[in-house]
């Protein structure tokens, strides 16, 4: 049996953020948005405590490593979608297992 776990990393820098609520707002709203149109996990892993940095890990599991990155670019198109300038990068990574 074939399984591949996929990650996209985004690091976001939301600069007219003024207070972390106003981040968490947007971080919400990203995770809330990537989980209701795609299959894939969500959490946030650095920068909890900025009041304008973040990073978002998005996580799926596939039968091929061709599903897994599909799943992650619809993701990211997504993101880019919804963050525009605040998304500072994207790193992708799949692993067999």
């Amino acid at each position: 049996m074939e399984c591949h776990v996929g990650t996209l990393c985004l690091r976001i820098h939301i600069g007219s953020a003024r207070s972390l609520k106003d981040k968490r707002q947007v971080i919400r709203s990203l995770k809330d948005r990537l989980k209701a149109r795609h299959n894939i996990a969500l959490a946030e892993v650095a920068g909890q405590d900025s009041r304008q940095d973040s990073v978002v890990v998005a996580v799926t599991v596939a039968n091929s490593r061709t599903g897994a990155r599909m799943a992650l670019d619809s993701a990211h198109e997504e993101a880019v979608s919804a963050l525009g300038r605040d998304l500072a990068d994207a790193e992708f990574d799949i692993l067999p297992l």
